[in-house]
């Protein structure tokens, strides 16, 4: 007796292409294991037994789309991820930045961490300005993601004992507060970071930033929409501003106006006009 196929093609490539519509995120044949993988608990946690019958669901029900979209999304994150990335923010952005802006009457920073994931790094961008900003100069961090269980989890601020490593010491002490199970991020620390949802796939409304941080995020992308993401980001910045993507990144040979720096601890791209 032939088994029954669970995903068929067809089923593939209906679920890829409302993905890639929705989100931009671009599932090949060879990760097709891992959207079926999703589709399965998502399947087992409505009641459902076949994928048709979930497909109908996501193309009417909103709320179930994001929730979806959120399954398949892989956020893998740590405080402090990429140190050389957060030594160029400490030793080249922000004085670079100070030296530009110097006669503002407004001395803010405003930093986007796109793809926040679960918070860990706004919360390690929170954590160094807060450390290294001269006064009267301030900062304001916006964190979006399309997870809303990533961003629940942020909001809150706890982190188990095991997601502390490669956070300094001092910072520990410093920023964060003994709980049971873990530690939780400090309300000054968590004032300075406001989550929100939001899909790349969209205009973020966001003006002016003068830092973006977005990495191995646009890895997940096609060309097309690595492009039109890159697109908005310039859109979102200020002039004189700077990007961060994350190492195995890149925008060789992308249509854009962004210039290439080279610093001593890493790479990144700015935006100079």
């Amino acid at each position: 007796m032939v088994e029954a196929v669970f995903f068929t093609d067809t089923d593939f490539e209906r679920y890829r292409s409302l993905i890639y519509d929705e989100s931009g995120i671009h599932f090949t044949a060879t990760n097709r294991s891992i959207l079926e993988s999703r589709l399965k608990e998502r399947l087992r946690g409505k009641g459902l037994d076949s994928p048709q019958k979930y497909f109908k669901m996501i193309t009417t029900d909103k709320e179930e789309l994001k929730k979806f979209l959120d399954s398949i999304t892989t956020n893998l994150t740590r405080f402090f991820r990429n140190q050389p990335q957060f030594d160029t923010l400490e030793k080249f952005v922000v004085p670079e930045l100070l030296k530009i802006k110097k006669n503002t009457s407004s001395p803010v920073l405003k930093i986007w961490s796109a793809g926040c994931s679960t918070g860990e790094e706004p919360y390690s961008i929170a954590m160094l300005m807060n450390t290294i900003l001269p006064y009267p100069w301030k900062y304001e961090i916006m964190a979006s993601d399309i997870s809303l269980k990533c961003l629940m989890s942020g909001k809150e601020g706890f982190y188990a004992d095991n997601h502390l490593e490669g956070i300094p010491e001092a910072y520990i002490y410093k920023y964060f507060d003994r709980m049971s199970g873990g530690y939780k991020v400090k309300p000054e620390i968590m004032s300075k970071v406001r989550f929100d949802y939001h899909n790349l796939k969209n205009d973020s409304g966001l003006r002016d930033m003068d830092i973006v941080f977005c990495r191995n995020v646009i890895i997940y992308f096609d060309e097309v929409a690595q492009t039109r993401v890159i697109k908005r980001f310039w859109d979102s910045m200020a002039s004189k501003s700077f990007l961060f993507i994350g190492h195995s990144e890149s925008l060789f040979g992308m249509d854009t106006d962004f210039e290439f720096v080279k610093t001593p601890w890493a790479t990144l791209y700015r935006k100079f006009i």
